[in-house]
């Protein structure tokens, strides 16, 4: 397929929710990763008052100790740890803010390659690793090559158990950084005043680029269409839930958290800018109530993590998946079968018709881009050069002597 135009960053006349903050008195400050596009598609011309960090980078491209290197930031002392840094800069912002109303989009660099940790969490997980029998197990799977271009000699290798000591030490010092942001917001008072949102743009990395995750039970991981790579974690404190560490199963998507916001302060929504959105709200104050609307995931290009171009509908507990290369169509019981093993397409055809007509009629409705058919593309030849590759990566990696040890090293390490 001709992959879906795309554009690569966030067009000034969009009105974001820091437009709609700072003009209604909030205070507004950006901390972190934006990756919305260069100058002057940047944090400060859409509605942020202060900027730490936000640039058009994906991940700190020189590591997450300093010197960092980031544009429009300034380097710490050396061996800095960045997790450490944005935080710092985050409490020192709200310390700013005793008398008035603030928004703080905290977008922390991490969990984002490169994998890298303090050295003192690292032994520790690599101990904790040892003691789980982890060392002893088999770590990785590896699969088919992938789809896009750039990676087309490459081949999906698929994380098996949660065993990356680095992974984790990261995740226990972004877990111990929050609590110290949190530590603050009590010491000010401003606690029970503040809301609070916790959340994960995207599943854990499972497939690509070491693979440093696992997500199992769910399948795959970021840049896919099934769970591992959607389903994320979300935390919301706010003074009007009544109790403390209730569950809500109902489903929610990023997008819902812009009209959620303006609902929970008292703002008028603006329908036209959270289009997909719909306040969440009812389901925080209600846990039993119901989500009357589907909603959707879009993603018309080739993943850089292995997935194709496909779009996906959840209604209640049935998902879809719609992909775009051959048209065919996946259907799960999310509820019943969040590992997506049980295809019930052919066992369910009125639901998958139902669900496939909703996918449709919202392409049109939000005027979806859709990939093409490559012209270009001959689907016999193409079977036969995936198959050439494959035989060939195993006799490339088997005869040539400058690569009997690698192969050596790798199969260890797959084992």
């Amino acid at each position: 397929m001709i992959a879906a135009k795309s554009i690569n960053h966030l067009p000034l006349e969009e009105k974001t929710i820091a437009k709609v903050l700072k003009e209604n008195g909030y205070s507004t400050f950006h901390v972190g990763k934006w990756h919305l596009g260069k100058p002057p598609s940047t944090p400060e011309n859409h509605g942020y008052e202060i900027n730490i960090g936000g640039c058009h980078w994906g991940h700190p491209k020189h590591g997450f100790f300093s010197p960092y290197k980031i544009p429009n930031f300034e380097d710490g002392e050396k061996g800095e740890y960045l997790t450490d840094r944005l935080t710092d800069e985050a409490i020192d912002l709200v310390k700013k803010c005793t008398d008035k109303p603030f928004f703080l989009f905290l977008a922390y660099y991490a969990v984002h390659v490169p994998i890298q940790a303090p050295e003192s969490l690292i032994e520790k997980y690599k101990e904790k690793s040892k003691d789980l029998g982890f060392d002893s197990q088999r770590t990785f799977e590896v699969g088919n090559f992938f789809h896009c271009t750039h990676k087309k000699y490459n081949r999906i290798t698929r994380r098996l158990i949660q065993s990356d000591p680095t992974y984790a030490g990261m995740i226990e010092r972004l877990d111990w950084n929050i609590g110290r942001l949190m530590d603050k917001l009590k010491e000010l008072n401003l606690d029970e005043n503040t809301i609070i949102i916790f959340f994960s743009d995207n599943g854990g990395l499972a497939t690509a680029e070491s693979s440093p995750t696992c997500n199992a039970p769910l399948s795959e991981g970021k840049g896919w269409a099934y769970e591992g790579g959607i389903r994320v974690p979300l935390i919301i404190k706010w003074s009007r839930i009544s109790k403390i560490g209730i569950e809500c199963s109902i489903p929610v998507i990023s997008t819902d958290f812009y009209p959620t916001i303006l609902e929970m302060i008292g703002l008028k929504s603006i329908p036209k800018q959270h289009l997909d959105g719909k306040s969440i709200v009812p389901f925080l104050l209600d846990t039993q109530a119901l989500r009357e609307d589907p909603i959707f995931w879009h993603y018309p290009h080739y993943s850089n993590q292995g997935d194709v171009p496909s779009s996906v509908i959840r209604e209640e507990k049935y998902k879809l998946i719609a992909h775009h290369e051959d048209h065919s169509l996946e259907l799960y019981d999310i509820r019943e079968d969040m590992g997506e093993k049980n295809n019930l397409f052919k066992i369910k055809p009125n639901i998958v018709e139902d669900l496939h007509e909703k996918l449709l009629k919202w392409y049109k409705k939000v005027d979806a881009d859709l990939p093409e058919p490559n012209p270009r593309f001959n689907k016999r030849f193409g079977n036969v050069i995936y198959k050439i590759m494959a035989f060939g990566y195993k006799i490339f990696t088997r005869i040539n002597p400058k690569f009997k040890k690698i192969r050596r090293s790798i199969s260890k390490h797959l084992k």
